[in-house]
């Protein structure tokens, strides 16, 4: 039985590319956890968040988190930002008998030149005016949630590093362990 791959990290840290790589590198089934949700909840996020508002969504968020995690192998599940971050699940993530939590750790500086262009398309940071307000916001969000990011059983730097270059760590690091 192959493991999961749970990848875990700030908006930004390239989660969804680099689970789809390796997901396809690694013929293994890719779900990110934002569009499960959308498309279990019949709606957007967004939309989650402005009718249902957020302790609906973060319910929702726990409970298709451990009905993937239970019902699935050889996944690689791409998580939200805020994922690890409520109610318990960050030890649900890492109490998997079948899986592995990595985080793709980037730094502010970063996010901020990944995220800035695209900040019209993502609630949370669409509300900065530039470059330093948005900094300053991720500053922040990191500071919060880094005690859960760094609970995963593996970190992995991203700055300054191609997908492929990223995949191909992981891949090495999940062959390593199994």
């Amino acid at each position: 039985m192959k493991k999961n791959i749970i990848l875990i990290g700030y908006m930004g840290s390239g989660k969804s590319a680099v689970g789809r790589r390796i997901a396809s590198v690694n013929s293994m089934e890719y779900i990110d956890l934002d569009d499960y949700i959308e498309k279990k909840e019949g709606r957007s996020v967004t939309e989650i968040f402005k009718v249902k508002g957020e302790i609906y969504f973060r319910k929702c968020e726990t409970a298709y988190l451990i009905e993937l995690l239970d019902n699935k192998n050889n996944l690689l599940l791409s998580l939200g930002g805020g994922t690890p971050c409520f109610g318990n699940n960050i030890n649900v993530i890492n109490n998997l008998k079948n899986g592995i939590s990595i985080y793709l750790k980037t730094s502010i500086v970063e996010l901020s030149k990944r995220l800035f262009t695209e900040r019209s398309k993502r609630p949370l940071i669409a509300h900065t005016k530039d470059n330093g307000e948005l900094s300053e916001f991720i500053a922040k969000h990191i500071f919060e949630r880094s005690t859960y990011y760094n609970q995963a059983n593996y970190t992995v730097i991203t700055d300054g590093r191609a997908i492929v270059e990223i995949s191909d760590e992981i891949i090495n690091l999940e062959n390593s362990i199994n």
